[in-house]
């Protein structure tokens, strides 16, 4: 049996020049920095869908100018499954080496570790308990020793509910390793300025955005989570020509009937109830550039 140790290319993110966090969370983040030159540290990042956990990471390795892996926990269901894999090449076993082990020996790499809670099975976290604890280290009969490099950061972030299909309670024992950040959305001040910087659209519309989304939140009987992601998606709608309306339709993922009554609330729901006078185009090419 063959190893293949492939080498993959670890780089920065890109900084994200309209990134906003609160000042505690900002004061975390820079201790946490601080802690790593001394040793590989755990940070657990909980909040809202939505909210920007995934965001947090990628700008702290930005900012800090570390390069960054990201790794889908939700694709587990085998313990040694980050590693890698036994393939069949030319007749001949070959163990395929994935990005996790390199990353793992890479000095001041930001590991992300998403919905860290969410694998096939639970077991599949197994390995990752050396790897996180203070030995830092972990064996494998096919790569041989795996020791986590200096200045390692490992991120891992979740959502918990029972709306959360799929998700597990983390366990006591794995996440007694983490310091912890909470995330929540952003306050209508800091939203309605990301989307203007990020979006381009107007003052007014950016106002009506967050008129309209305060509502959706605010809602009693049909109140539904509006992140920060679905609040962009909006504004980039609108920034495309679209009608809040329309922006609100194409990106609140939610049942008719609940839809229905968001836009009675919003008031716009002025012919959306009139399907007999929606007027049907033929969508081809020679009609689009007629």
């Amino acid at each position: 049996m063959k190893s293949n140790r492939k080498k993959h290319n670890l780089s920065v993110p890109k900084e994200d020049p309209f990134f906003y966090t609160d000042s505690e969370t900002l004061s975390i983040l820079d201790k946490i920095n601080t802690i790593s030159k001394r040793h590989p540290i755990n940070v657990l990042v909980a909040g809202r869908q939505g909210c920007g956990k995934s965001s947090i990471v990628r700008q702290f390795a930005a900012v800090h100018n570390k390069p960054m892996a990201t790794f889908q926990v939700g694709i587990l269901s085998e313990p040694a499954q980050l590693f890698g894999e036994y393939t069949l090449e030319n007749g001949e076993t070959q163990y395929k080496q994935f990005l996790f082990p390199q990353a793992l020996q890479t000095p001041n790499c930001v590991i992300h570790l998403e919905e860290i809670n969410r694998p096939e099975n639970p077991k599949a976290l197994n390995m990752l308990f050396s790897i996180l604890s203070d030995d830092r280290e972990v064996w494998m009969d096919e790569l041989g020793l795996l020791k986590v490099a200096d200045g390692v950061v490992f991120f891992a972030t979740l959502n918990e509910g029972d709306q959360f299909i799929g998700t597990e309670l983390l366990d006591p024992a794995l996440r007694d390793r983490f310091y912890m950040i909470l995330m929540d959305y952003l306050p209508n001040e800091v939203e309605r300025e990301v989307l203007l910087q990020k979006t381009e659209i107007s003052q007014e519309q950016a106002d009506e955005v967050i008129n309209a989304i305060n509502l959706l939140r605010g809602n009693s009987e049909n109140s539904i989570e509006i992140s920060t992601r679905i609040t962009l998606m909006i504004g980039e709608m609108i920034a495309a020509g679209a009608t809040l309306k329309e922006a609100i339709v194409t990106s609140v993922q939610t049942s008719k009937e609940t839809l229905e009554s968001i836009l009675l609330s919003l008031q716009l729901d002025r012919g959306y109830r009139q399907k007999n006078k929606t007027e049907y185009i033929r969508y081809t090419k020679d009609v689009l550039n007629s």
